[in-house]
């Protein structure tokens, strides 16, 4: 017998699609159910004041689902019941995930993979120039800020810019081989030095904190033993970098460079510079960023040096903090990295929902007001309004369909719109616009919101929500 009795509240055009998921829900996870039809259309017209005028929530709920659309303080529905009031998602679609296992996506905090943020070209820069960007790359996950210094003559700046740095409570790392650059860093408290090779090494003992320490001989390691055996004699604390190439110029043979690094050095802590690869390749930064950590994870390479100089890499920073949690999360339990970080799937949606042709018909035939619903499916953006149901792949024939019925063939007769002012207008081409942007891509459209693009969405203010947040008005909501 179940032990759990869910009061659904909806509103009427969404009733026929949602009984046959909760029907679903209901028998696989053993709980009884009620579903309570309000007087309205649109869900996201209701208020909590407003439905708690019409809801009647049977005596052995234990829990209410409102609608996810049905923003405020849910007061005046709690004070008609002991059962426990609660927004479901805003899509039903996404009914099966609300009630499913816990997202791991909770437990991503963990990592242990450093991310040291150069700025290219500082000595090029203002100081305040300098400071913004530190505070910005910091504000996207950096544990570092590594200052970038230019060949040529040293930085007379440098020893200022790393105590300014230091005076905002970032961590420091200078990058640069001169050591008359960095001897005024590391004298500002700069905590490490990028790099050190036979050219400088001598000059590291006297610096009193950390370096990287690479090659002499890229391709064959030539010089890198000898520096790092100098360096651990004296003391100096160091992390090794083989220098990852890009592709096309050696970079699967520096990736076994590193492994083979590894193999000489199973305890040492080891850097990659990622920019190589990231600045480098025209692809989008982050599955190369995601890719890169993923092998940093499994070889023990705790730290990271990234850039965002190039426009596609300009998010570089932020994507390897939500990376190396989800390389960190799928490394420690042992599990492909998947389903795990959705923030991190910018261009397509992981999984895109439809109503199907039939819903969308008989939606057609329900609405009984003034309003347009779009949606994007099977290839085409879809028009639905009272005795209205057009689609077509493309957005401009879909208006002009609805301004000229009978434009679409013999089939094609409804009435056009009385009034079609310039705002609605163009609420309707914005809104298509979306629409064909998410078919092209394979991504999930919903009216009014913005499409899902990961960890760079802005969510979306609607000036159509904005004025629905007030009662609704009486001729959709109903008799009272």
């Amino acid at each position: 017998m179940a032990t759990e009795h869910i009061h659904f509240v909806t509103g009427r055009l969404a009733e026929y699609a949602l009984r046959p998921i909760v029907a679903s829900l209901s028998e696989r996870m053993e709980f009884d159910f009620s579903l309570d039809v309000l007087p309205i259309t649109v869900a996201a017209l209701m208020t909590p004041a407003w439905v708690a005028r019409h809801v009647q929530i049977p005596q052995a709920a234990t829990r209410v689902i409102i609608p996810g659309y049905c923003e405020g303080d849910v007061t005046p529905i709690q004070a008609l019941t002991a059962a426990r009031v609660e927004r479901g998602p805003r899509d039903l679609r996404e009914l099966d995930e609300y009630f499913g296992q816990k997202p791991v996506r909770d437990e991503l905090g963990a990592y242990d993979i450093q991310i040291l943020s150069e700025i290219n070209h500082a000595p090029r820069m203002t100081l305040a120039a300098i400071v913004r960007e530190a505070a910005r790359l910091r504000a996207s996950g950096a544990d570092l800020i590594d200052v970038g210094c230019d060949p040529g003559e040293p930085w007379a700046g440098v020893g200022e810019c790393v105590r300014v740095l230091r005076g905002e409570g970032h961590r420091v790392s200078i990058d640069s081989l001169n050591p008359k650059e960095i001897e005024p860093a590391v004298r500002a408290r700069a905590e490490l030095v990028l790099s050190v090779n036979s050219t400088n090494r001598e000059a590291a003992k006297d610096w009193g904190c950390e370096v990287v320490a690479i090659p002499d001989e890229i391709a064959t390691l030539g010089g890198l033993d000898e520096t790092v055996e100098m360096l651990a004699a004296a003391g100096v604390r160091l992390r090794i970098d083989p220098i990852v190439e890009p592709i096309g110029c050696g970079f699967a043979a520096s990736l076994g460079r590193y492994l083979e690094t590894r193999r000489r050095y199973p305890e040492a802590e080891m850097l990659m510079g990622i920019g190589n690869l990231t600045e480098l390749t025209d692809a989008d930064s982050a599955g190369i960023n995601v890719l890169l950590l993923g092998f940093c994870q499994e070889l023990g390479i705790r730290s990271v040096l990234t850039t965002q100089v190039i426009p596609w890499a300009r998010t570089s920073v932020r994507e390897c903090d939500l990376a190396r949690r989800l390389v960190h999360y799928a490394w420690r339990q042992r599990i492909p990295p998947k389903h795990l970080e959705p923030a991190l799937v910018t261009l397509r949606d992981p999984k895109v929902h439809e109503f199907g042709g039939e819903a969308l018909a008989r939606l057609a035939e329900q609405i009984k007001d003034n309003s347009f619903r779009v949606f994007a499916e099977r290839g085409q953006v879809h028009l639905i309004g009272t005795g209205l149901n057009i689609a077509d792949r493309d957005p401009f024939l879909v208006f002009e369909r609805l301004l000229h019925p009978g434009f679409g063939g013999a089939d094609d007769q409804h009435q056009p719109p009385a009034k079609m002012d310039a705002s609605h207008a163009f609420y309707l081409g914005y809104e298509m616009a979306k629409a064909a942007i998410a078919l092209t891509l394979g991504k999930e459209y919903r009216q009014d919101e913005a499409l899902n693009w990961g960890y760079l969405t802005e969510a979306e203010e609607s000036h159509r929500l904005r004025k629905s947040t007030a009662a609704p008005p009486r001729e959709k909501a109903g008799p009272e």
